[in-house]
């Protein structure tokens, strides 16, 4: 008799982004989920796309009717010679090469009972209410999660039946709380006091109900141990942690941490729950407005049933019925709102991309709890429409059954909802798409389904300077494994274009910044509809939001981090410009922390990074500066001291063979996790008190143990030969790994035992650091000269010291050397300080600032990104039509607000303008000549009554009123371009089209606050 089935191997390179959202143990379950999915036009095939993405042990597509013209509009593996064809048998043959571990099925037949009982996960799309309500009755009777989600034009639905008792065993996506013990009390219940978080800035994050445990206690070690126990919020410092009136006394430490329990969760079938819907909603305000919606999608079944067709689509008898459908359903019982539901009728029999895509990936997300048990599923139904996207009748569009009548192309699913003259519109846009990564992919998708830029006229320009990853394959879907090492925009652009042939796009790979304004510079950025950013970078966002500005451009911005999500649309003049963002994934732990206490592995992890850099990048950096000019130090007394000790260190132990390197690496483990900590417990033994008599290792400083070298222990000796080799890098020596010989040289090496340095004193805080190290630093700037002059001559005595410069070491989180080094010192660090350990695929997300993603969410957001370009396309002029997002998936949460509008950003005198203002100035005068500064300044006065005291051209000044007169009377006669020229060196390129300057107004000012002066030097292109 065999054994239970070994969990199925999970490929970590591949997955490993989505690996940080969903962990292995999710993975493993669902990587035994067969899933079915029937319904192959565009909600479904986003549907079984993020299924097959993230990893299931199967996905069947079902279709029994064949393709449509109007599939083509969001259907983007169906293409015009598809038409006539069955869709899932299409389908199949494009989704079966997203990814090689997940089986792709097609089946054309009636699902039957039997076919169905062979799937964990059944997901229906484009169903009639019979067929809909047969397959949950038979999907909740046995056991099988139920999935049904479906979108008509601008409105979706998304139900979830997970049976009876089904069981979330990671309802949150949230780490869990930890904290330091201050003290307990011995009571009923006992009273928990934990320490501040001085780097959180802030008392503890538990809740009411939280379940927590208990590690490392000293005295009550009852706690220790114990099942979790739930606990109740007493004070902001406080918690009643149950009865520990029998328990021992507190003494001192201790850890508490959050327990994430299991929670139980019983659905209804869709039978009963279709006629009194439980609905999602962050707004209870808009539950009648969702209440609605769920009647109109049920009178649409029957008006289908009855008609056996969709309502013609702005047909004022359709809509009607539609009413009387819905009011019959209804029964009296509540009101329903009846604008609403015509127009829902108006555009149901329409087929959007964008719509498909957000609740396609909702769909597929709440697929992904059902296998795994990860995150809280959806309690059952969910609405959305963004019926804001029609045009705003108040500026005189009405559109009209003719507009919207079929025109048998690829977009009649699209021309359906928003007429055949909009469809033209798209076609001629002119956009830029910065990053062609996860977001990248799906917008570029989108935009070749929408027809964007697919007419005369019309353009997408893509740039990205990366090259295609394999761990890129698990969410960037428009890549396979033969593109690796590929360009991703230009891979990404041949993709698009094989969906829809008639898009127009240019691929780039272009770093967007101040150094390629040569290639995105005015004319570039003047001929432009609009601005799509999808990047990674906080700081290259922030110039892409800054050039919106400049240009007057409407942006689309859009980001994500595991299940969490964003967009945000930024209109000129209209709503407020993208912000100065913040990093707030890259974080600052105090020095102190690291070097002397630790109290997490993100500490130990920081730590270890710090090591890396220094030993193998700052060290080889300062040896090669040294060489190149021994002098350099000499001019940099406040640094010379620690730059010198690496340069003779360095010097003094360069390696000859593979054994000098493990000799250097075992000496490296006994400073950092043995002599370190011991001189440290010297100076502050573990029974060591505070000035007010308290203990000194208590709380957040935990109290760390030297360790012993083993080279028999597997961390320990990954370690030696990581460091090993890395040492060998840096000094350029090529020697042959020999394990077997590094565990004879450490065998036979002998080090001398610890002598504490009895006068060392090892600061506490940041700043007693850097007070230490200036003071030693000057105390000792008199024997650093003659250390400097004896290493001098050491070096030009011994050539072979300086025969070759090292090579710096860059981390690489993806390098296995690397991280292995990183791992293992961070893990023994922890060991120092009895802190769980991380395994290498935390180590190499928090060392290399990943960013943990998952293809669901990418999706959803891109959905939701292209509603607001339909709205910039449309130029909707008010701020209550347009919507930023903000989306956690894993809840599922869905919360959308209007933008800000601009707020005041200039305010000179009783004068204010916003961040989209300007003062323009045309470049040239009557006669055609280049305008000179003097005219400038005339024009500034006579227009906007500001006398201009200081122009800046950047950071230069081209003209203050503080110059010498004979200077200022000079530099008002030179023209514009010639005084940029004559001050900074600059020459301006015949092709600028814009100078920018900044101006001061008032002598006793350091600064006016005054939008920039726009001089326009030739005739702009940008569009009307």
């Amino acid at each position: 008799m065999s054994g239970p089935e070994s969990p199925p191997e999970i490929d970590e390179e591949l997955y490993s982004r989505q690996l940080y959202v969903l962990g292995h143990k999710a993975m493993q379950k669902m990587a035994a989920a067969a899933v079915l999915v029937s319904g192959m036009k565009g909600l479904g095939v986003e549907i079984s796309k993020n299924i097959i993405l993230a990893g299931v042990k199967s996905v069947t597509v079902h279709d029994e009717t064949n393709a449509q013209w109007n599939d083509l509009s969001s259907q983007f593996y169906l293409s015009e010679k598809d038409v006539g064809q069955n869709r899932a048998v299409i389908s199949r043959r494009h989704l079966a090469k997203l990814n090689s571990y997940v089986p792709v099925l097609d089946y054309t037949e009636r699902l039957s009972e039997s076919f169905l009982s062979t799937f964990q996960v059944v997901v229906l799309t484009n169903s009639p209410l019979e067929e809909q309500l047969r397959i949950s009755d038979f999907c909740h009777a046995n056991d099988i999660c139920f999935v049904l989600a479906d979108t008509k034009g601008l409105a979706g639905q998304l139900f979830c039946d997970f049976g009876e008792h089904f069981v979330a065993y990671d309802p949150s996506e949230a780490e869990p709380v930890s904290a330091a013990i201050l003290h307990i009390t011995q009571g009923n219940p006992g009273v928990l006091t934990v320490a501040y978080d001085d780097e959180q800035g802030q008392n503890h994050r538990f809740e009411d109900g939280d379940w927590v445990m208990f590690t490392e206690v000293e005295g009550m070690t009852e706690l220790n141990g114990l099942q979790p126990q739930p606990i109740r919020v007493k004070g902001e410092n406080s918690l009643e942690i149950g009865d520990t009136s029998s328990f021992s006394p507190y003494s001192c430490g201790g850890v508490i941490t959050q327990v994430k329990m299991p929670q139980n969760y019983s659905f209804e079938s869709l039978r009963v729950s279709r006629t009194d819907p439980k609905i999602k909603t962050s707004d209870m305000g808009k539950l009648a407005h969702y209440h609605t919606l769920h009647m109109a999608f049920w009178a649409l079944h029957l008006f289908q049933s009855e008609m056996q067709r969709l309502p013609k689509p702005r047909n004022q008898a359709d809509a009607d019925k539609m009413v009387e459908l819905a009011q019959t359903l209804s029964m009296g019982q509540e009101s329903l709102q009846e604008d609403l539901i015509r127009t829902f009728a108006y555009g149901c029999t329409g087929d959007l991309n964008p719509l498909n895509a957000f609740i396609g990936a909702q769909a597929a997300q709440e697929v992904l709890k059902a296998t795994s048990g990860k995150f809280t599923p959806l309690d059952q139904w969910l609405y959305f429409d963004a019926f804001e996207c029609l045009p705003e009748e108040e500026h005189g569009v009405r559109l009209t059954a003719d507009d919207c009548v079929p025109r048998d192309n690829r977009y009649d699913g699209q021309i359906a909802i928003f007429g055949a003259d909009f469809q033209e519109q798209l076609g001629k846009q002119q956009y830029f798409m910065v990053g062609a990564g996860a977001i990248g992919c799906e917008l570029l998708k989108n935009f070749a389904m929408i027809g964007l830029a697919a007419g005369e006229g019309g353009n997408i320009t893509v740039t990205d300077m990366d090259t295609i990853e394999y761990s890129n394959l698990n969410r960037q879907f428009l890549f396979r494994p033969q593109d690796v090492s590929k360009s991703k925009s230009e891979v990404a652009a041949a993709a698009i274009k094989s969906m829809n042939p008639n898009v127009n796009v240019t691929a780039e790979q272009n770093q967007v910044g101040p150094d390629t304004e040569h290639f995105y510079g005015d004319d570039f950025f003047l001929g432009l509809d609009g601005v799509a950013s999808a990047l990674d970078s906080f700081e290259a966002r922030e110039y892409v939001g800054k050039k919106c500005v400049q240009y007057l451009k409407p942006l689309l911005d859009s980001g994500t981090h595991g299940t969490k999500g964003h967009v945000q649309v930024y209109v000129p003049f209209l709503t407020e410009s993208y912000g100065q963002a913040q990093e707030v994934d890259k974080k600052e732990y105090p020095l102190c922390t690291l070097r002397h206490f630790p109290s997490t592995i993100q500490h130990t992890i920081q730590w270890a990074r710090n090591q890396f850099e220094h030993l193998f990048k700052v060290t080889a950096d300062s040896v090669n500066k040294f060489l190149r000019d021994p002098t350099y130090l000499e001019a940099r007394e406040g640094e010379a001291l620690e730059s010198l000790e690496h340069v003779r260190i360095s010097l003094q132990e360069k390696p000859r063979n593979w054994k000098d390197c493990v000799t250097w690496a075992r000496r490296l483990w006994e400073h950092l996790f043995s002599r370190d900590i011991q001189q440290l417990l010297y100076n502050y033994p573990p029974e060591h008190k505070t000035s007010f008599g308290l203990p000194f290792w208590s709380g957040l400083k935990r109290c760390p143990q030297p360790l012993d070298f083993d080279c028999r222990n597997a961390t320990h000796m990954t370690f030696i030969v990581a460091a090993s080799r890395l040492f060998a890098q840096t000094h350029g020596l090529h020697v042959k790994e020999d394990k077997a010989a590094a565990f004879q040289v450490l065998l036979d090496l002998h080090l001398p035992p610890f002598q504490p340095c009895q006068g060392v004193h090892i600061p506490l805080t940041d700043q007693e650091i850097q007070d230490s190290q200036d003071a030693a630093v000057q105390g000792r700037l008199p024997e650093l000269r003659w250390e400097l002059t004896k290493l001098k001559r050491e070096l030009e005595k011994n050539i072979n010291l300086t025969s070759d410069l090292m090579e710096p070491i860059y981390f690489e989180k993806d390098n296995a050397c690397h991280l292995d080094f990183i791992a293992t010192v961070a893990n023994l660090r922890a060991e120092n300080y009895r802190i769980p350990p991380a395994d290498k695929l935390q180590v190499q997300k928090i060392a290399g600032g990943i960013i943990p993603a998952i293809a669901t969410t990418t999706a959803a957001v891109a959905g939701l990104v292209c509603l607001e370009l339909y709205k910039l396309v449309w130029q909707h002029r008010q701020l209550s039509s347009y919507r930023s997002t903000f989306l956690r998936l894993s809840e599922p949460l869905l919360n959308r607000f209007h933008p800000q509008a601009p707020p005041e950003t200039y305010k000179y005198h009783q004068k204010t303008w916003s961040c989209w203002d300007r003062i323009e100035v045309p470049g040239f005068d009557a006669e055609g000549e280049e305008i000179t500064l003097r005219a400038l300044c005339d024009h500034i006065q006579r227009e906007h009554g500001l006398v201009l005291q200081m122009l800046l051209y950047g950071a230069a000044i081209l003209y203050a009123a503080f110059l010498e007169e004979k200077d200022r009377q000079e530099r008002l006669s030179y023209r514009l371009t010639e005084l940029v020229h004559q001050t900074t060196g600059e020459s301006v390129s015949q092709e600028c089209r814009l100078l920018v300057f900044s101006i001061i107004c008032d002598e006793e000012e350091e600064e006016s606050d005054i939008p920039p002066v726009h001089v326009w030097l030739q005739p702009t292109k940008s569009k009307e």
